[in-house]
């Protein structure tokens, strides 16, 4: 990892607990000079771009990790469930780390990221869409809004992390029940 990614990661963490700091506030409390911090982004706003692509890329990952594409292409339900799984296992990771970049209002405005993102969400919604067909999911809801009830999921975790209203180990467990098995008695 070189020094720039190390900064941008410990600047991450500083961030997502408080998501209002400056470049020279971030510079302090990662212990550093404001002048070095400048050395590996100029502003903040290039600072919050490279926090916004470490997010998408590892959103990606997430998605060839699973073999998203291929479980979609088979119709496998069983390959279908496992990849819906995993992948909502990576994304409740994803929000404990990158939960700034979920929220910040710069990032939804980059046209790159936005892009980019749009991309990766499409790949997320053909996966539900392939799900619902293959009967792993709700076929009454649209694939769209699965989407989104995840990226509410990914909130609600980093909040209940945060709040201390859940613990860490099992928090996987419990979005990946919320969203496949859903809230109601049964």
């Amino acid at each position: 990892m070189t020094p720039r990614d190390e900064a941008r990661d410990a600047a991450r963490r500083h961030l997502n607990e408080d998501p209002t700091l400056s470049l020279g506030d971030l510079a302090a409390r990662m212990g550093m000079a404001r002048a070095t911090l400048h050395r590996h982004f100029s502003t903040r706003e290039a600072l919050l771009t490279e926090i916004g692509r470490a997010s998408l890329d590892s959103w990606e990952a997430s998605q060839q990790r699973c073999e998203q594409q291929a479980a979609i292409d088979s119709g496998d339900p069983a390959r279908l469930r496992a990849c819906v799984e995993a992948h909502l296992r990576d994304c409740v990771v994803d929000a404990e780390e990158f939960g700034f970049a979920l929220t910040d209002h710069f990032l939804s405005h980059s046209a790159e990221l936005v892009e980019r993102a749009a991309g990766l969400e499409r790949l997320d919604v053909a996966l539900y869409a392939a799900a619902q067909q293959a009967g792993v999911l709700r076929r009454d809801l649209p694939p769209a809004w699965l989407s989104h009830a995840v990226w509410g999921l990914m909130l609600g975790s980093r909040n209940a992390l945060r709040a201390g209203d859940v613990a860490r180990r099992p928090l996987e467990d419990i979005v990946v029940s919320t969203f496949l098995d859903g809230v109601s008695a049964r």
